[in-house]
Parts: C-alpha cells; sequence; structure tokens
C-alpha cells in the first residue's frame, strides 16, 4: 500500500479548517470538472480529490488518517498500516459511494445535529480488542472510544467518551456488537447504534478458526516418545491429556467441543512441539552422547543420509 498525502492533493495544510477544506476542494474540482476541463488527467485528478475529500471531508475518517500518517514517509512511498490503528474510533458506515453522489455537497450528504429535519442519528463501528479467553468466560470491558468532531472554529478535535461493554461467551472474531442508541445522535431523533467488531488479541499459544482452536503445547522428547499424561493448560482451563507414545512434532490431538463455546461448540486442537533440553552443562552434554552412541537412529535415512 502506497501513502497519500491528502492534504498536499487538496493543497492546504493540516491544519486547514473544515471550510478551507470544501472551498479547496470545490474550486478544484470545478477546475478538473471532465465535462469541461482541457487539462489531460482531468478524469484521473477528480478521482484523487474526490478520494481527498472524501476522507478529509468527514471528521472521522479525517482523525484516523491523521494518526495512521503522523509517522508515515511521502506521498507514494510504502507503509504498512498498525493491525490497531482504526481501533477505538468511530466511523460512519456510509458507502464509499456516497462519496461520489454531489461533488459540491458533504461527504454523504449527512446532516447536522442542527438541522431543522428530523433524521434518526447514523450508526457508527468501531473495533474493540478481547482476550481469547473472554471468549471462553464472557466478560465486561470499559473501553474508551475517540470520537472526532469540528469545533466552533472548524478544527477536528477529538473527544473522549467511557462505554461499559458486555463481551458475551461465545463471541466469535468477526462478529459485530451492537450497543443500541450509541451511534452518532440524531437530529431531532434517537441516535443511531455503535457496532464494535470484534478482534482477538494476537497470542502466539493460539489460532483460531472460527470456532475451532489451535493450540500449540511443548513437550519433553521422552513426553513424545514414550507417550504419558500431561496437564495442558487451555482456554477453558487445565486439561489432563495423554501424549501418545512415539509422538513427533506436528502431532495434533483433538480435544472435541472444547472450543470456543455455542450450541454447537468448536474442537481444541492440541498441537504438540518436541522441545529438547539443552547441552549447557558437562551432565546434558554426557546424556547426550550416551544416546548418539547407543541409539541406532538416523533422522536423514530416507534422504539417502
Amino acid at each position: 500500500m502506497e501513502y497519500k498525502d491528502y492534504y498536499k492533493e487538496l493543497g492546504v495544510e493540516k491544519t486547514a479548517t473544515e471550510a478551507e477544506i470544501k472551498k479547496a476542494y470545490r474550486q478544484l474540482v470545478r477546475k478538473y470538472q471532465p465535462d469541461v476541463s482541457k487539462e489531460p488527467d482531468a478524469d484521473k485528478r477528480t478521482k484523487a480529490l474526490n478520494e481527498a475529500y472524501g476522507v478529509l471531508g468527514d471528521a472521522e475518517k479525517r482523525a484516523a488518517y491523521d494518526e495512521l500518517g503522523r509517522n508515515q514517509g511521502a506521498q507514494g512511498q510504502p507503509f504498512r498500516p498498525p493491525p490497531d490503528w482504526g481501533s477505538g474510533y468511530e466511523s460512519s458506515g456510509a458507502d464509499d459511494s456516497d462519496f461520489f453522489a454531489d461533488l459540491f455537497a458533504h461527504v454523504g450528504g449527512r446532516r447536522r445535529a442542527n438541522s431543522t429535519f428530523q433524521m434518526q442519528g447514523e450508526d457508527s463501528h468501531a473495533a474493540i480488542t478481547i482476550d481469547l479467553h473472554d471468549s471462553y468466560q464472557g466478560a465486561k470491558r470499559h473501553i474508551v472510544m475517540r470520537v472526532p468532531e469540528a469545533d466552533a472554529q472548524g478544527h477536528v478535535v477529538t473527544r473522549e467518551r467511557t462505554l461499559e461493554v458486555t463481551i458475551p461467551k461465545g463471541v466469535t472474531e468477526g462478529q459485530q456488537l451492537r450497543m443500541k442508541g450509541q451511534g452518532h445522535p440524531g437530529g431531532g431523533a434517537p441516535a443511531g447504534d455503535l457496532y464494535l467488531e470484534i478482534r482477538f488479541q494476537p497470542d502466539a499459544r493460539y489460532k483460531v478458526e472460527g470456532r475451532d482452536v489451535f493450540e500449540t503445547v511443548p513437550v519433553t522428547p521422552w513426553e513424545a516418545a514414550l507417550g504419558g499424561e500431561i496437564d495442558v493448560p487451555t482456554p477453558s482451563g487445565t486439561v489432563a491429556v495423554t501424549v501418545p507414545p512415539n509422538s513427533q512434532t506436528g502431532r495434533k490431538l483433538r480435544l472435541k467441543g472444547r472450543g470456543i463455546p455455542a450450541a454447537q461448540p468448536g474442537d481444541l486442537y492440541l498441537l504438540l512441539e518436541v522441545v529438547l533440553p539443552p547441552a549447557n552443562d558437562d551432565k546434558a552434554r554426557e546424556l547426550y552422547a550416551t544416546m548418539a552412541r547407543e541409539m541406532a537412529f538416523n533422522p536423514r535415512q530416507k534422504l539417502g543420509g
């Protein structure tokens, strides 16, 4: 993905007010309007202007864009957005096609709260990151939402509000939680709803596919070779598991119904990983040397080694 400098595209400073951004946009789209412009790249420039105004003309998108671009390079340079850069920002759910509805109107045709029309508030969307354990047990979380809005001078400022969120047992990644009346305020009508998209906190131990959970479990060489019972901490608690003899790294043990809970719960798959003790003292090196002498074992035999 390449970084796009929307402020440069519209020819305004990053401190520009809403009115200044709108004025610059209107002047430029009139200049490059394909039907009348003699510029050879009028279509391309108009598309780029629409894209830039679609972000900078919306308080929520502009605030998120400013945060994303704070440490980015120049126009056209590659960058990778942080995975949670949009977390905690509310944004409207309007489709991007709304940006092209009227070249000379505010993006999406959104009415302000002081409009003389009565209008239902727009729904807003944000992300919330939880631990996998929260999905197994349910939880209550307090989250701080950053709500971008314009001040009296037309500058974008960020207001914070704290919400208590109930995480129901059994939620899955990508699922949306609806918080009624917590979206954008209406114009003389009820506020919209807030939709929170569930994301799982990255954890090297687990991989989640739908309701199935895959957990990497380290075992010793003797546990893998001889088999036996081991205790394994899982998202639902510690479980006694029998390791079959002659197990190798990558062996998969299925614990039916111990995935993410539901009427039809997922499964938990334990992926064994054989971990060798370090040969960092004389005793350990002696044991490894004894194994090398007395065990006729060549893991590369099938390779012709």
